[in-house]
């Protein structure tokens, strides 16, 4: 089979390999469609955290099922997605069902290879039914379980305001979520093709440029003079995520789903004062991903809208770097194969 390794930073090799034979627990999926996600772009950029070169990328994923081992209810022939945290279920985070930040996880595309393949070997426990979703759809539930994730870790409550930094796909994901949630949503980004499309496709009555001089003003007057109750950065981005401290009101959650490789700083007083919570949020469970199915099923969120660029599996290192620029109107690139 025909895969796609990031050999370097920049550098991008396509290689024949075996196709994977079916082994006692596993499943194999035929790929159908790759989602491109910011995890690939910091990769191949040479700027992703736990990352080793070379590597497959690739955990947005979608497929045919054609073989699989111990998985019940499961059958070769259907659409599936799964769930790309690979855990060892022994360690204290597994013990207490936090299986998405387990001690040794493996995340599929990250610390092993991922699906830029013709066919992926997958633990069968990590299948999710497709449910009647298109590929494209399935493809997609992993960046939106990542912001419904952190939505549930940031306990949103109806008529709140939530302010989601970054608006990119998994910006937008949990802009979504917020609003299922009950959230009133403000959404703040520099780039304000993105934030047009917030107000346009998601219909995010306020949005914000944070290059703006008066943002705390503006988030002021929005909020009649509270401040946020929910601040979540969705964009991994130092600068970004040190000026979120001043935009939370007292007693407000701040939740990191964004990551990035420096150190947090924030003035204690003011934090201190406020009795905020920090918090970071790390991948997303099952019951994530089930809630968001269930809400592509009820016709609560499109994910397909998101779709801006399309390519055939044969273009992607020819197209990769110019998903990069900002200037090409990227929100989520999508890998079609034959």
């Amino acid at each position: 089979m025909k895969t796609l390794v990031c050999t370097k930073p920049g550098g991008f090799e396509y290689v024949t390999a075996e196709q994977p034979e079916l082994n006692p627990g596993q499943a194999i999926i035929k790929i159908k469609r790759i989602g491109i996600c910011g995890t690939d772009l910091h990769a191949f950029e040479g700027t992703q955290p736990y990352f080793e070169y070379p590597r497959i990328l690739g955990h947005e994923l979608s497929g045919e099922l054609i073989a699989v081992d111990n998985a019940a209810g499961f059958e070769t022939g259907e659409a599936v997605t799964f769930i790309p945290y690979f855990f060892c279920g022994r360690c204290i985070a597994c013990r207490n069902e936090k299986q998405n930040a387990c001690v040794n996880i493996k995340v599929c595309g990250v610390h092993q290879h991922g699906g830029m393949v013709e066919y992926l070997s997958v633990p069968s426990y990590s299948l999710i039914h497709g449910d009647g979703l298109s590929y494209d759809a399935l493809a997609l539930a992993e960046p939106l379980a990542i912001g419904a994730h952190g939505v549930r870790r940031a306990e949103v409550r109806k008529d709140e305001f939530v302010l989601v930094i970054g608006a990119g796909p998994i910006g937008l994901g949990t802009m979504e979520f917020a609003r299922i949630a009950g959230g009133k949503v403000i959404a703040l980004d520099i780039n304000n093709d993105r934030l047009k499309f917030c107000r346009e496709q998601l219909k995010v009555e306020h949005t914000i440029n944070a290059m703006d001089a008066d943002v705390v003003l503006q988030l002021k007057v929005i909020t009649n003079g509270d401040m946020p109750a929910v601040v979540i950065d969705a964009t991994g981005n130092l600068k970004a995520i040190n000026s979120g401290f001043q935009y939370m009101a007292h007693g407000a959650r701040y939740v990191l789903i964004g990551l990035q490789k420096g150190e947090i700083n924030f003035s204690h007083p003011e934090f201190h004062k406020r009795e905020a919570t920090l918090m970071s949020s790390r991948n997303a469970t099952r019951k994530d991903f089930e809630h968001v199915i269930a809400c592509m099923k009820e016709k609560k969120v499109d994910p397909t809208t998101y779709i801006t660029h399309r390519v055939f599996f044969d273009q992607v290192s020819h197209e990769f770097e110019r998903w990069l620029n900002p200037a090409n109107g990227v929100i989520k690139a999508m890998v079609e194969m034959y």
